[in-house]
């Protein structure tokens, strides 16, 4: 059968850069570092003091008290995305059918502020059982995408991806190919996370895998620096519309870029360990250089999965080698969490919007904090380190691993 063509007519995002797309394109563009101190808990007894959290965000300019109080933050991110790029995308509720509208919306932790409140309240309860009615949907992963068609009326697929930090990649891969089937005309895909809590920041912690650098939480994120030493938890949500290319251009719709391609894999390798020598990322990459029908040497601009992790960061790199081989010197890389953090499940959605943003400006964001380059890093890759640079992209690929080996790659390409 003949595929149909899936476009992007919207984006929204929450990130530890701003609030929406605007001010997080700019911070990203202007290499602004969104890690801070942690406001959000007493970091005493903690080896990590900061993170990227989400900065002057009030659930209560967005919902009533009543509503806000039976929503766990990453839903209140998840809310305030979706409805930027609904916005943005031009939707008129009332012209399309809605019953061929999605949500496909993910969260890798779920609601994990929720968790610790209420298992605080119930050990200072002795045991005592005084959970919230609210606890259980408060806490799920899928209740964003079930809140997003609730309050829009969205009565296609609807559903929650979780692959860890890839997640939100996946959301945009299976939204891709639900369109792409005529299943549905237009999907909101993306992916939020409110993991900077007391379990959050000490989980991983305990496995050694945030940056202790305490003295310096803005140069912390370091992508491929040889002094790297973990990486830097952040919070938010990024939200896009995916739309059938045929529908978007019945209603006049402004297209962002096309989305061409997505490849999945997996590492089978280790729980939280990435192959050292990238295998997975390779097959993921390869896996949508052919569902895009291109080759490694069109592409302009990758934005790197890249967590400033020791051992991720070449996994990754050795990949990326070993796929484009000639043309890596021409590949315009960078790694945007050296300034957003991570944010786990959103952090392929906000970084998608960035590879749409680059496609739609022709600017590459830099890559912040890098000094010493690792010796194992190839010299000839461009990793677009401190400032922002001009060039033409028509070509952008999106690159995200999570915990359990999943893999998870989309492509973005200028509508021609």
């Amino acid at each position: 059968m003949r595929f149909k063509r899936v476009v992007i007519t919207g984006v929204g995002a929450v990130t530890p850069l701003g609030n929406n797309v605007t001010d997080y394109w700019h911070n990203l563009l202007a290499g602004v570092s969104g890690a801070r101190e942690i406001t959000k808990f007493d970091t005493t007894h903690f080896r990590t003091k900061f993170a990227c959290e989400v900065k002057g965000f009030d659930p209560l300019n967005h919902f009533d008290s009543k509503e806000a109080r039976k929503l766990d933050p990453f839903c209140h991110y998840a809310l305030v995305a979706a409805d930027e790029a609904i916005k943005r995308s031009g939707i008129l509720l009332e012209k399309i059918d809605r019953t061929k509208v999605g949500v496909i919306w993910t969260s890798g932790m779920g609601g994990l502020t929720t968790i610790d409140e209420q298992l605080i309240e119930y050990g200072g309860g002795r045991g005592k059982p005084r959970f919230s009615p609210f606890f259980v949907p408060k806490i799920i992963s899928d209740m964003s995408a079930g809140l997003i068609s609730i309050k829009y009326g969205f009565q296609g697929v609807n559903f929650a991806t979780v692959s860890a930090c890839a997640s939100s990649t996946n959301a945009l891969a299976d939204a891709l190919m639900y369109i792409r089937l005529g299943k549905a005309d237009m999907i909101i895909a993306g992916g939020a996370e409110a993991v900077i809590t007391e379990s959050g920041v000490g989980g991983f912690n305990a496995m050694k895998a945030l940056s202790e650098r305490n003295e310096s939480p803005e140069t912390a994120s370091r992508p491929f620096d040889s002094s790297r030493d973990g990486f830097v938890i952040g919070e938010g949500a990024g939200a896009l519309v995916l739309e059938e290319l045929e529908h978007a251009w019945s209603r006049g719709a402004t297209i962002y870029a096309e989305v061409i391609g997505a490849g999945l894999s997996a590492d089978a390798y280790h729980m939280t360990a990435t192959h050292p020598e990238g295998d997975g990322a390779y097959l993921a990459m390869k896996n949508a250089l052919a569902d895009a029908q291109i080759g490694p040497w069109e592409v302009d601009y990758l934005n790197a999965h890249a967590t400033s992790t020791p051992q991720g960061d070449l996994s990754e790199i050795r990949a990326i080698s070993r796929l484009f081989g000639d043309h890596l010197p021409r590949l315009s890389i960078s790694a945007t969490k050296s300034m957003t953090g991570h944010l786990l499940g959103a952090a392929g959605a906000i970084e998608a919007i960035a590879c749409v943003k680059a496609i739609q400006d022709g600017v590459v964001p830099p890559t912040i904090n890098t000094e010493i380059i690792d010796s194992n890093v190839p010299s000839s890759a461009d990793l677009t380190l401190k400032e922002a640079r001009s060039r033409t992209i028509d070509i952008a690929m999106s690159n995200t691993f999570g915990f359990g080996g999943h893999n998870a790659i989309v492509i973005f390409k200028r509508l021609v």
